[in-house]
């Protein structure tokens, strides 16, 4: 018997699944112990394990009113809402923020109350994508939240803090769900191909085609569920005489969903073929095949926080002083990456390879402090010159620290005709400007800065 089969006479409005339901819906855990990942929202005591598992009254009463679930598409939100009806009994009623508006959310709430002082039967009402509701409709929910007249359980896949009202916030406790790791999708497809629920062992899935599929997913749930559901079908659909169970193979995965799987080893010698190309069309101004190589490593599942920390890289190493604002534009894209996650992120990606494949390149920045480490790392140092050390310490005066530096703010160009290098390096030149980009403009400042500093007699 399915769980949600079994609550019906005690918390009616939950789904009930039936055999033809979608395989993800099928799939859907009975209990927290079935959810893959958030292991950090379920540890004892928790206040979602609170919420959905109370120990007594005393607990129930002390758990949260109000729930704004945050997560990446596939992780859970939605199954987590019909666990807190379904294992406690309550009421649950489910409004869509894309169809629903004021007037819908006002009728659900007055029910709710009639229901709570009639029959003190409690109501769940989960509101999917609250970012789209408006500041009206969203205000609309705060009497019933503060009056405890329904456990809201709100979901989103934006930042709260931008895309829901601040009073509603207020009174909500934010859990952040985090995206689903490989092996936790590979275990919700295996039992997906055992359980009864499920495919019940109909079908075997190989280990390239399950590799591909979950590439595939990118740490979506759902969406890993729907396509081993139409390579199931597909497989199961074909005259295999004498396969039990059949055998869904890679070429069947292929032709179900029509992707075709790229030969890419997220540990082997395709990543580091890949990744190198990237790196090295980048730096070859080659701004068609850098996308392309971007677009094999997205394909192919590639953590984008890991292409978007070779995109900093390649924006300090290879563009350099010739365009900084690449820098920028790079960092900027490794933190909205980690903010927004796939498929949005493969967006953000692109504008950040559009822009330092296209910039004028230069690696003297790289190769200046690779000389200078080279240098000290042979013993070349020196001792600091006295008119640079540090005179702020009782008796450092007497040892003629900081006799006659001369502060560079009130010099010509403020710039202090003096020494700077130790004794030993005086007149090395470890950064040596190229004439491209933004640094010609540094090349030109720098040959009048040094100018300045030779000139000490």
């Amino acid at each position: 018997m399915d769980l949600f089969d079994a609550v019906t006479s005690t918390a009616t409005g939950v789904p009930a699944v039936g055999a033809n339901a979608p395989l993800a819906v099928r799939m859907r855990p009975r209990t927290l112990d079935e959810v893959a990942g958030q292991g950090h929202l379920l540890v004892a005591g928790s206040p979602l394990r609170r919420l959905v598992e109370p120990a007594n009254d005393a607990a129930r009463r002390a758990a949260p009113t109000s729930v704004v679930l945050w997560g990446p598409p596939g992780t859970g939100k939605t199954t987590l809402a019909y666990l807190i009806a379904a294992t406690s009994g309550r009421r649950f009623v489910e409004l869509s923020a894309v169809t629903a508006g004021v007037k819908d959310v006002r009728a659900v709430i007055e029910d709710a109350r009639r229901r709570l002082a009639t029959d003190a039967s409690e109501t769940v009402l989960f509101i999917d994508e609250v970012h789209r509701f408006t500041k009206a409709q969203q205000d609309a929910l705060l009497p019933s939240v503060e009056n405890r007249w329904v456990t809201l359980v709100a979901a989103t896949t934006e930042n709260p803090s931008f895309s829901v009202n601040s009073p509603l916030l207020s009174r909500s406790l934010l859990l952040t769900l985090q995206p689903l790791g490989t092996d936790d999708v590979r275990t919700l497809v295996r039992r997906a191909v055992a359980d009864e629920r499920g495919l019940g062992g109909a079908v075997t899935l190989a280990e390239d085609a399950e590799e591909h599929l979950l590439r595939l997913a990118g740490g979506d749930a759902r969406k890993a569920l729907t396509i081993l559901e139409a390579a199931a079908g597909a497989a199961l659909s074909d005259e295999r005489a004498g396969e039990d169970p059949v055998l869904v193979d890679l070429a069947t995965v292929e032709r179900a969903i029509d992707v075709a799987a790229v030969r890419y080893d997220r540990d082997g010698d395709q990543h580091y073929d890949v990744i190198s190309a990237f790196i090295k069309s980048v730096r070859g101004s080659d701004v068609d095949a850098s996308l392309h190589y971007l677009a094999r490593m997205i394909a192919a599942g590639e953590d984008p926080r890991f292409i978007a920390r070779r995109i900093v890289i390649s924006a300090a190493e290879d563009v350099g002083m010739a365009d900084p604002s690449a820098l920028q534009t790079a960092v900027a894209a490794a933190q909205a990456v980690a903010l927004i996650g796939m498929p949005e992120a493969r967006i953000i990606l692109a504008e950040a390879v559009v822009h330092l494949a296209t910039a004028p390149k230069s690696n003297a920045a790289y190769t200046g402090i690779n000389k200078a480490l080279a240098d000290v790392q042979a013993g070349r140092l020196g001792s600091v010159p006295s008119h640079l050390r540090d005179a702020h310490y009782p008796g450092a005066r007497q040892l003629g620290h900081g006799t006659g530096y001369v502060y560079a703010h009130d010099e010509p160009h403020a710039v202090a005709a003096q020494q700077y290098l130790p004794d030993e390096l005086v007149g090395t030149r470890y950064y040596e400007p190229s004439d491209r980009g933004y640094e010609r403009q540094v090349a030109e400042r720098l040959e009048r800065v040094r100018a300045i500093l030779d000139d000490r007699d």
